[in-house]
């Protein structure tokens, strides 16, 4: 049992060495005495300094395999109950134990190994705790507010949010999970396998930080007069996000969009903030010159960049101006360069669904992501039309069978899951990964503080210079977005799709009671 469970010790010192101490022990001596008894022979033996060290770590390995791990419901970040810490004179005893001692003897230096069986596999882990470690530890027994412990350490709340995330990720803190989490439907039974869409670890918030554009689109959503928000507002509502995401326990990513965001006097001091409160960031703008790209780039580089085409390039140049088209290619090799994510955005209208597909194949080589939304005819986007529904659903079949060939063709239209229950093919998140996302995880903020569920339609739930992000989310108003409409509760394709509220919206339909009516869901794919 002994050479079981003290095997690194046993092949550090070698069989003869071995077999002198083994001859040495007491006969009363328990197994768990073994590592002081090592350190009371380890002068007249000359043993390796480090060797009571090693079999202390042994000693609670084996006593670790013994125990089940954590089962209990948490509801804040906690320290797993599993874990136990060992302060040791020597370090990297882990990697020499991994080795079997075959590997560089330990250093004497201070160091602290962590030993936790991971809350998920159950398997045990431990490491030699890394000051990132310690930190996260630290944070969590002492309560101690991450952007207070930031300011003390002149670091960021993002390098203090990662250090608690990392912990999370290994297993030795422990998270209650995302509290973004949807109602199941009042029919009853959820698939298994679209279960997970009901919860979100991650959340949007779209931020339009500016009316002002450099284009002017005939099918824009809004081009009323908003006035931007002061810096200082800006820095709050930064603030009030990252502790929104702390409550709820999501990944924040703040989406920037206008108008054009860079047009925003105060873009590049709210850029460098949303990167140091650890949030995710990403661009929804217009073709810009790269200089102005590089600039960003020095602060932090985003999770994508995306512009919009309107189809190919005359269709695109009577929507958007002349020149538009030619500018955005120009700039999507650009963004190739800088080595950006791209992304390319297309408003479906009636009058480019046959440009659809042509405009996919012409960038796949040219973007990293393209796919569409479909047009809300609200704003100026009322002048345009729709698609007629039947040539709607053959469209959707085309790309769908389109995107199976061109991996650059995202589905983003909920609608698209219908034609892929049928082919009993691989259901997809939709609009927002987790079907309609409005105020689930997702919420737009409009350059006065206004909140919606939703930019595409009207949808103000609150506005965030009068209550914070936590409340606005949490009120009837924004429930009633969330649940979607009462004609789609009791679709077996519920979590991921919901159908469009903003396509209700523009039909004069009520989002709360009536499907969207572009719905072609056959009778099989309803009922509970």
């Amino acid at each position: 049992m002994v050479e079981k469970i003290f095997s690194t010790c046993r092949h550090a010192l070698g069989s003869e060495t071995w077999g002198r101490v083994l001859t040495a022990m007491d006969e009363d001596l328990t197994i768990e005495s073994f590592p002081d008894m090592l350190a009371s022979l380890a002068e007249s033996m000359e043993l390796p300094g480090y060797i009571a060290d090693l079999a202390r770590l042994e000693w609670i390995l084996h006593k670790k395999t013994a125990v089940d791990g954590p089962n209990q419901r948490i509801q804040t970040v906690s320290v797993n109950p599993t874990l136990t810490m060992v302060p040791v004179r020597w370090k990297n005893l882990t990697a020499f134990i991994r080795s079997n001692a075959t590997g560089a003897a330990p250093l004497n230096e201070p160091a602290h190994v962590i030993v936790w069986r991971h809350p998920e596999s159950k398997d045990l882990h431990f490491r030699e705790a890394r000051d990132i470690d310690l930190l996260a530890l630290k944070l969590i027994v002492e309560q101690i507010d991450p952007k207070e412990a930031a300011r003390l350490g002149k670091v960021t709340p993002g390098d203090i949010q990662t250090a608690i995330d990392q912990a999370i990720s290994r297993g030795f803190l422990l998270s209650p999970g995302s509290r973004i989490r949807r109602a199941k439907p009042p029919a009853g039974k959820i698939d298994p396998s679209l279960a997970s869409f009901l919860s979100a670890e991650n959340f949007t918030l779209q931020w339009h930080v500016t009316q002002a554009c450099d284009l002017d689109c005939l099918h824009c959503y809004d081009r009323s007069d908003r006035t931007p928000l002061t810096l200082d507002t800006a820095m709050a509502i930064l603030d009030d996000f990252y502790d929104f995401c702390r409550r709820t326990h999501v990944r924040g990513q703040v989406t920037f969009t206008g108008g054009n965001p860079l047009l925003y006097p105060h873009f590049d001091d709210v850029y460098r903030a949303a990167s140091q409160f650890g949030f995710g960031i990403a661009i929804l703008g217009n073709p810009t010159p790269l200089d102005r790209v590089r600039q960003l780039l020095e602060i932090d580089r985003p999770l994508y960049f995306q512009v919009s085409l309107e189809g190919l390039e005359a269709h695109n140049d009577a929507i958007r101006g002349k020149g538009h088209f030619a500018r955005s290619l120009a700039f999507l090799e650009g963004l190739r360069d800088l080595d950006i994510f791209s992304m390319v955005m297309l408003t479906l209208t009636r009058d480019n669904l046959t440009q659809v597909l042509p405009l996919a194949r012409l960038l796949e080589d040219r973007a990293d992501a393209f796919t569409f939304n479909r047009l809300s005819t609200v704003g100026k986007g009322a002048k345009l039309l729709m698609p007629e529904k039947a040539a709607f659903e053959s469209f959707l079949r085309e790309y769908d069978a389109a995107a199976a060939k061109n991996p650059k063709m995202g589905l983003k239209d909920n609608l698209i899951n219908i034609i892929r229950q049928e082919k009993s093919a691989a259901l997809f998140g939709g609009c927002t990964g987790h079907g309609c996302g409005a105020a689930f995880n997702f919420l737009a903020l409009l350059p006065d503080g206004e909140v919606h569920a939703c930019r595409k339609f009207p949808s103000l739930i609150g506005n965030i210079t009068k209550n914070s992000l936590y409340d606005i989310y949490r009120s009837d108003l924004a429930e009633r977005y969330r649940a979607g409409s009462r004609a789609c509760r009791s679709c077996r394709l519920n979590p991921v799709c919901r159908g469009c509220l903003a396509i209700a919206f523009s039909l004069s339909l009520d989002v709360f009671t009536e499907k969207d009516p572009f719905c072609f869901a056959s009778q099989q794919v309803t009922g509970a």
